[in-house]
């Protein structure tokens, strides 16, 4: 397939379709590859979604052949892959190439999938823009001067694009669902110990990151999961929706005590009408009476330390002192926040965190699924969440926008953005639902029900492949 036409046409078929014509010998894997490298030298220029690409690499690697046989992917450049860089966005680590394998990457390959390279990511994932000194600016194909998000915004970017079909992506406060929110994808976080282990060293803040993948379709994210889960307690492949119908909680409120935009309420009253519209119990809820500020405060706190540590791993190994100039202003002022506070201020933000899941499960014990809306304001203008803003004005901005995720991965549990709403402007609003920990089943069987009431796949970003080559 080498069209204009071609290349359009295999930009709107998610990846189980993509995979099923290599199936039916329809066309080849190489063939796909080619039509994806296409797409991507077409528009990888606007949006700056993808820093690392080796082709000859990705030719050289005979797929596996596992269902997503042949299909182009993207890992996040927070995680190992063998031979590509890993700079986790940083110029810190910009020299650094894994060697190794993982027990994810081993899966990735075992799936059938064909690495082609990395998506682009906030320095140590972060910020919720994904702009760095490292690789520069990543564009939402919705409205260039828009985030994409963070810290996936590079995967949201290059799977709202067309360019791949699906990719990794990691969630440690939200970085799956806001960018999918951001960029009219589903943003799926599977539960705590759900995936494989990702091959990088625990730590208080890595607990908190869940990896899995934003995709057009439900079915994509489901075969995904149940592909690189562990087999203990494993889910398996969820098909369709299911039967049962469940008892929601909804409310808007943030944990920073905040209500949503205009254009967010709205779609967040639409998302509330649709479930009860197919049946399900819908209640309104009373939020979890946590303080959100001391949360995000002890999020970063915690974050912070694991930069401290990285930054004196690297000392340690080349016997020299790391430059201001080699980490971002954000990521030295938050390392910098945990040296000061000490083993004292670690030790409260631990139990500030505790504290949280226990309130948490507490007031969601009696739904089934709770609903929110996935981000408090609508995709913020590139260099609003910019590392060059200082460090309280950006916490700042972080509370007023970022308020319903950053819980769920603290308690663990499975949540999800579906883009069930797009504003007269056309810019994607994504709804929010989490489950108690280890209903990922629930979950996925009501994205399908949501997938089939609203479909989405027929909308497709004014910057995509879909859009641009088809016209």
């Amino acid at each position: 397939m080498s069209t204009v036409q071609d290349l359009a046409f295999l930009a709107q078929l998610d990846a189980t379709a993509q995979a099923e014509l290599v199936a039916r010998d329809e066309l080849t894997a190489v063939e796909l590859l080619d039509a994806c490298e296409a797409r991507i030298s077409a528009l990888e220029p606007l949006l700056n979604a993808i820093p690392i690409l080796d082709k000859d690499r990705a030719r050289a690697q005979s797929p596996g052949a596992g269902p997503f046989r042949g299909v182009p992917f993207l890992v996040k450049d927070v995680i190992p892959y063998p031979g590509l860089r890993w700079s986790l966005g940083s110029r810190l680590m910009a020299q650094n190439t894994a060697p190794f394998s993982t027990p994810f990457s081993a899966r990735l390959d075992a799936a059938g999938l064909v690495t082609i390279g990395k998506s682009a990511t906030s320095e140590f994932g972060l910020l919720g823009s994904t702009e760095t000194m490292l690789e520069g600016v990543t564009h939402n194909p919705w409205d260039l001067a828009r985030s994409a998000g963070g810290s996936s915004g590079g995967a949201v970017a290059a799977v709202a694009a067309g360019l791949v079909p699906i990719a990794h992506a990691s969630d440690g406060g939200g970085s799956i669902r806001g960018p999918a929110s951001m960029c009219g994808l589903f943003g799926f976080m599977p539960s705590r110990g759900r995936p494989v282990a990702s091959g990088y060293a625990s730590s208080d803040f890595t607990d908190f990151v869940l990896n899995h993948c934003v995709t057009r379709s439900v079915r994509d994210s489901a075969l995904f999961l149940s592909l690189v889960e562990e087999n203990a307690g494993a889910v398996g492949f969820v098909r369709g929706p299911s039967r049962r119908r469940l008892r929601i909680g909804a409310w808007t409120r943030t944990l920073c005590h905040g209500e949503p935009d205009p254009d967010v309420r709205h779609a967040h009253d639409r998302a509330v009408a649709l479930v009860d519209e197919l049946g399900h119990h819908v209640e309104e809820a009373t939020p979890p009476a946590i303080d959100g500020a001391a949360l995000g405060d002890a999020f970063f706190l915690i974050g912070g330390a694991m930069i401290a540590d990285v930054v004196q791993t690297v000392e340690r190994l080349r016997g020299q002192p790391v430059r201001r100039d080699e980490l971002e202003p954000f990521a030295w002022w938050v390392a910098e926040n945990a040296l000061r506070g000490g083993p004292e201020a670690l030790a409260k933000a631990r139990a500030t965190v505790a504290a949280a899941e226990r309130t948490y499960v507490e007031a969601t014990a009696r739904y089934d699924v709770v609903l929110t809306p996935t981000l408090a304001v609508l995709p913020w203008r590139l260099g609003h969440f910019s590392s060059f803003v200082p460090g309280e004005e950006l916490m700042r901005r972080m509370r007023e926008a970022i308020g319903y995720t950053p819980i769920h991965n603290v308690v663990g549990c499975p949540a999800m953005s579906v883009p069930l709403h797009f504003t007269d402007g056309d810019i994607p609003v994504g709804a929010h639902f989490a489950a108690a920990r280890g209903e990922d089943a629930t979950l996925m069987a009501l994205a399908y029900e949501l997938e089939e009431a609203r479909p989405w796949a027929a909308r497709h970003a004014p910057f995509s492949c879909a859009k641009l080559l088809a016209s």
